[in-house]
């Protein structure tokens, strides 16, 4: 992908790595701390993230393999600009014991199968009921913001032992979530993820 970065953002960069040293952590977790610190403008995330290297690896090679990439909310697809996205919530309808949210991915899933992207910025229940779906994904990027359920969720999610993105505390949001999303995106594909 050949993508323009603006000097604005270079400037941008540079000053938060002039307070922020992210210069031992690996590639893809150092894009993604780092875009997620740009996004929200939060040098605090650099100890609030939670992921592994390994699975970033595998979950880059799935998503520039063409693997979908679902959202809970609306606002988090139209901050993955430069990637289709699937958000269901459009077509759901909350129920006894169901919200919205839960629904829509319900509905993604059925709709996208294994393998798939999930990236969750708004509703804790929305990353609750992935939880309960044998959806095999490729990642779930789970920072969901909010004082009920976004932290226990997010925990859910860290003891599942799926591939993750998530953090600790209350914060995240649908710009931190894409954010997550665009630093895998955007990050160079090595050339034998190229040729295979």
């Amino acid at each position: 992908m050949n993508r323009v970065v603006h000097p604005i953002e270079e400037e941008s960069y540079r000053r938060l790595r002039a307070r922020l040293d992210t210069s031992h952590l690996p590639p893809l977790t150092r894009a993604v701390v780092e875009r997620v610190v740009h996004s929200a403008a939060d040098l605090a995330y650099a100890g609030d993230l939670v992921m592994d290297e390994g699975e970033l690896t595998k979950a880059h090679a799935a998503l520039h393999g063409g693997a979908p990439v679902v959202v809970d909310v609306e606002m988090v697809g139209a901050g993955i600009t430069r990637r289709e996205t699937v958000c269901r919530l459009g077509d759901a309808v909350a129920g006894p014991g169901l919200t919205r949210s839960a629904h829509a991915v319900r509905l993604a899933h059925e709709q996208v199968g294994p393998g798939a992207l999930w990236v969750i910025g708004n509703a804790p229940t929305a990353l609750e009921e992935l939880l309960t779906l044998d959806a095999d994904p490729a990642l779930v990027i789970g920072l969901p913001v909010g004082f009920v359920g976004a932290v226990e969720s997010k925990a859910a999610l860290r003891e599942s032992g799926l591939p993750a993105v998530s953090n600790v505390s209350e914060k995240g949001g649908s710009a931190v979530a894409a954010a997550a999303l665009n630093a895998l995106l955007y990050h160079p594909v090595p050339h034998s993820e190229e040729s295979s």
